[in-house]
């Protein structure tokens, strides 16, 4: 399970995500404090982003990917009484108890296709990975990465998984084809039959079940056509095994410029 620490302290909205996550300081119960950049369930998009955000960041980092931990914040509501802003207000009245919280990477800076260049073979592991999970949401125009300390992070994985919001297509819906011809790093060439080769044999009933554990309970209760939480969680792992093996076969990338084309 996520580590789980205590909000103290409301800081900040972030305004950038449609979510309106904020950076909160929390603690670990041991005199040690910290801020993270909190995701709420009483957020517009529902308890679902979160458990993709789990799901999703728990397997990149398994897959060696760089992503910023997660953690499990504990809010008392009282801690929105005092903010003068009523969306915030609304926003951590609503979302007593469990929520997410990421690590919160100082100084980190949004990626830039311009200013950054990323080889072919990373490109084709972040392409890959998206295609697996069906990230909708790594676009050129919201790319979802950061620059840090000189390397390539991945945030923001909430629009993941989108077969969740309907089991009973869960099935079909995982087998469609990934449409990448707007992802953000596909300018770069990326080499995805060679991510596939390296990644697909590590995607294993154990490292999904491992991931899909993170999840708090709270997030899966009461799921429709599911008797309790671990069964939730198998669900994800059925939908996610089976993909890995051949989704690099149908990631759709657009094709390749030739040197001195006519633009």
């Amino acid at each position: 399970m996520l580590t789980e620490v205590t909000a103290v302290r409301y800081i900040t909205p972030l305004r950038e995500g449609g979510s309106l996550p904020g950076l909160v300081e929390a603690a670990d119960g041991r005199g040690t404090y910290a801020p993270y950049v909190m995701k709420f369930t009483g957020a517009g998009q529902g308890r679902k982003t979160l458990v993709a955000e789990v799901i999703c960041g728990q397997l990149a980092r398994g897959l060696g990917f760089r992503v910023p931990g997660l953690t499990a914040i504990d809010l008392d509501p009282v801690l929105g009484l005092g903010e003068p802003d009523q969306q915030v207000q609304e926003l951590l009245k609503s979302s007593g108890g469990p929520n997410l919280g990421m690590e919160y990477l100082s100084g980190a800076l949004g990626f830039d296709s311009l200013a950054y260049a990323v080889d072919p073979v990373e490109a084709g592991r972040v392409v890959w990975f998206d295609a697996l999970v069906n990230n909708v949401d790594r676009s050129w125009r919201n790319p979802n990465m950061l620059l840090w300390r000189g390397e390539l992070w991945l945030i923001d994985h909430g629009a993941s998984m989108i077969w969740h919001h309907n089991w009973r297509t869960a099935e079909t819906a995982a087998a469609k084809p990934y449409d990448a011809s707007d992802h953000a790093l596909a300018p770069f060439g990326p080499d995805v039959a060679a991510a596939a080769a390296a990644l697909a044999p590590l995607v294993t009933e154990e490292l999904l079940a491992a991931a899909a554990a993170d999840v708090p309970d709270a997030w899966l209760v009461d799921e429709p056509g599911f008797d309790d939480p671990d069964a939730v969680r198998r669900a994800y792992v059925t939908a996610l095994l089976p993909r890995a093996k051949t989704i690099h076969e149908r990631i759709q990338l657009p094709e390749p410029q030739r040197k001195g084309a006519i633009q």
